[in-house]
């Protein structure tokens, strides 16, 4: 993973008024720990540093200018505003080239599983010791005409060149199994949607189902009171 560089300042006010004062002039308060050094409080480019974080994924690396002096920073954790969806504080471990570092990183499944399957994730993510510079970006894994019954451990993931699993190796990443009928999935539905309390309303099928049966039942009711009607008149 190559590292994007950004050039950041130094940020000496502090506390929620000077972060809301950083957020309007579109930049984003952030802060580098790590190596038993004292934090590095800094101030981003907004729009930079968004685009930054978004090419370099869940474990961005940054390679940082501060007032000239250079720091490799790990993206440890992101917040974001949940109604805007803008960065609103990046906090970064400072790493060194050649470090080993741990991190979680993202699960991908690709491709088509056989037919009357159901490709199930069962770990999004997986942990591994790798260097700094060299964090794979997502793990692929390919279910490429996968039958029923096909388990994918951790231990038979392809990790890149010189990164260590921690991930338990036994634990399951991926099930193929039966796909459910469309009956099933219904079931599943409605027993869910009774445990929420959800009263479901009728479909127009089910309306016109209903109907047609009780019409035929008016029918056949209707026919019951002929014969009663033919049979009095022949008593008569």
């Amino acid at each position: 993973m190559a590292a994007e560089k950004i050039t950041a300042e130094t940020r000496t006010e502090f506390g929620k008024g000077a972060a809301r004062r950083i957020r309007r002039a579109d930049k984003v308060p952030a802060v580098i720990y790590g190596h038993g050094n004292d934090p590095v409080h800094i101030t981003l480019p907004g729009h930079a540093t968004w685009l930054a974080l978004k090419n370099g994924g869940a474990n961005a690396l940054l390679e940082i200018d501060v007032e000239g002096s250079t720091q490799l920073a790990l993206t440890k954790q992101i917040q974001t505003d949940p109604i805007r969806r803008t960065l609103e504080h990046v906090d970064f471990v400072a790493v060194r080239r050649g470090e080993k570092v741990t991190v979680d990183v993202p699960v991908v499944v690709v491709g088509e599983a056989g037919p009357e399957t159901l490709v199930v994730t069962e770990s999004g993510t997986i942990s591994l010791e790798v260097e700094a510079t060299r964090i794979p970006e997502q793990i692929e894994v390919s279910v490429e005409g996968a039958e029923v019954g096909t388990q994918i451990p951790a231990s038979e993931l392809e990790l890149p060149e010189g990164a260590e699993l921690l991930t338990d190796g036994e634990a399951l990443v991926v099930n193929v199994t039966n796909a459910p009928t469309a009956e099933e999935v219904e079931a599943e539905l409605e027993e869910a949607e009774a445990e929420a309390g959800i009263e479901r309303d009728e479909s127009d099928e089910e309306l016109e189902a209903a109907a047609a049966e009780a019409e035929a039942e008016g029918d056949a009711d209707a026919s019951e009171g002929d014969a009663g009607d033919d049979g009095d008149a022949e008593k008569e």
